[in-house]
């Protein structure tokens, strides 16, 4: 399938914006864990040293850091992976906008936020009335429990996800429309990078603490912040390594085949 003009583009990284996000709230629940190749993890945990020890030693100084008998972070962070399956569709989300919003305004972009929350709402209305549904016994293919437990979502963390996703989103376009008047229009890479770190840790927290902040006595404010702040570390990562393709897209989002070269 070709796109050619600008409209049809802007479908495509629409729908894919759409995909993204419902594939991060539908799958998110599963956590996966695996070893990186040495060499990568080493480099990794270099890189990451600074914000690791800098978040460290913050949290060495919080009157609750007693309930941890090891450091808050461990420096060899990269060595095995604990992440949601749900964070790989997460950056794709901002990268989308940053890039609608550099060729075709914040306008634009903010028109795809909506789209987007109005999307989730009505996927999340449906699930609801889907696991609320009875299941009929002589027709049932798989186990109803099995089906309830995927999909029945808690009225808590649904609200907790719709808040976190629209404060983030609108904080990114604020941010990147923000750092794009200071640099007068240059430095993509510095705008993408820095409205899109500082919103994911929006979307992190916000999200964390209204789905299980008190959800018991260990859910306090430091256990909610140490689930908080590996996530955005490689949310950070991601961030920093979707920058080639913000150029790329940006470029072709503005490429215009019926123009002359």
């Amino acid at each position: 399938m070709k796109f050619s003009t600008q409209q049809q583009k802007l479908q495509l990284l629409l729908g894919l914006y759409i995909a993204s996000l419902l594939a991060a709230n539908f799958l998110g629940a599963k956590i996966t864990a695996f070893s990186l190749p040495y060499f990568l993890a080493t480099g990794l945990n270099l890189l990451f040293w600074p914000v690791i020890f800098i978040l460290n030693l913050i949290t060495a100084v919080l009157p609750d850091y007693t309930i941890f008998s090891t450091p808050f972070l461990h420096y060899d962070f990269f060595n095995i992976v604990h992440v949601s399956v749900g964070i790989l569709t997460v950056p794709v989300m901002f990268l989308i906008t940053d890039v609608v919003e550099e060729v075709c305004g914040r306008k634009k972009a903010s028109e795809f936020v909506n789209v987007a929350v109005a999307t989730m709402l009505f996927a999340l209305v449906i699930t609801l009335v889907s696991v609320w549904l009875p299941a009929d016994p002589a027709r049932q293919y798989f186990s109803s429990e099995a089906y309830t437990s995927i999909f029945g979502i808690s009225a808590r963390i649904i609200i907790a996800s719709i808040v976190a996703f629209v404060l983030a989103q609108y904080h990114d376009l604020w941010a990147f429309d923000f750092w794009r008047k200071k640099t007068a229009g240059r430095y993509l890479w510095l705008r993408n990078n820095a409205s899109t770190i500082v919103s994911q840790f929006i979307d992190s927290t916000v999200f964390m603490f209204i789905a299980f902040y008190h959800i018991s006595p260990a859910f306090n404010a430091i256990f909610i912040f140490s689930l908080i702040l590996p996530y955005w570390i490689f949310k950070i990562l991601f961030a920093l390594l979707d920058t080639p393709f913000a150029y790329a897209l940006v470029a072709w989002l503005k490429k215009n085949p019926d123009q002359p070269t």
